[in-house]
């Protein structure tokens, strides 16, 4: 998927080895729970990057961010770069892209579910369990033409989350601990991307009532559907 914004900058993305790598254009601004560049940020460039998904990961990789900038120096990524991490193959990822009333919102996703989890179930267990140790995780990373305020980003991360959430109940995800009906996984991040001020339409909120809004909700809900598609695939043949 290559967007072109209205400013003839593009916005493309390529597959390198295990490695998604979303090129913005120029910067963005950026509000994320990515282990690299979290929180709020300007910044050029996005990886997704498969790990491997047998054993603890906190053992091989005890400092994400670094292993994660050194990933971008290796791939020549200028510019300050988000970086996330997953176990799920690249293979697996699914795009979506939605529009209305000049603004777009676009969508890159890799869903895993293996450790699912409900929001409010006490983390003791997972880490003592050794039946929870299989990776399973749902990156999401949201793009939009429009110049979101501070307010309307985490509005934005608020939409998402409930999007992925309503998808996971309509498949009756449970988690793996409780075994009631899952909210998300254990490991899940989001990435919410705009453009800077006076580059794209102004959004001072995002919530569900607002035309990006609903576009949010709207184009994570497909990802996360068709991404939970691929899971079941992927977790079957992985038996």
């Amino acid at each position: 998927m290559t967007i072109q914004t209205s400013r003839g900058a593009r916005i493309q993305h390529q597959v390198i080895k295990d490695t998604l790598v979303i090129h913005l254009g120029n910067r963005k601004r950026v509000l994320s729970s990515a282990p690299l560049g979290g929180g709020f940020s300007l910044a050029s460039s996005i990886v997704n990057h498969q790990v491997e998904a047998h054993g603890p990961t906190k053992e091989r990789y005890p400092t994400p961010a670094r292993y994660l900038q050194e990933l971008a120096s290796r791939l020549r990524l200028s510019g300050k770069t988000i970086g996330l991490m997953t176990a799920v193959p690249m293979t697996q990822l699914v795009t979506a892209q939605v529009a209305a009333k000049g603004l777009w919102v676009a969508c890159f996703a890799t869903v895993g579910v293996t450790n699912a989890v409900r929001a409010g179930e006490w983390p003791l267990r997972w880490a003592q369990s050794k039946r929870f140790n299989k990776p399973g995780t749902i990156n999401l990373i949201v793009i939009t033409n429009a110049s979101l305020s501070r307010t309307a980003m985490v509005g934005a991360v608020q939409v998402v989350t409930e999007a992925k959430t309503s998808v996971l109940m309509d498949h009756a995800v449970k988690s793996r601990g409780d075994r009631l009906l899952a909210t998300g996984t254990g490991t899940d991040a989001v990435v919410v991307v705009g453009a800077l001020r006076g580059q794209g339409p102004p959004q001072p909120y995002s919530g569900t009532h607002t035309v990006i809004g609903a576009l949010i909700g709207k184009v994570v809900a497909r990802c996360v559907s068709r991404g939970l598609t691929k899971a079941e695939r992927w977790q079957r043949a992985s038996r």
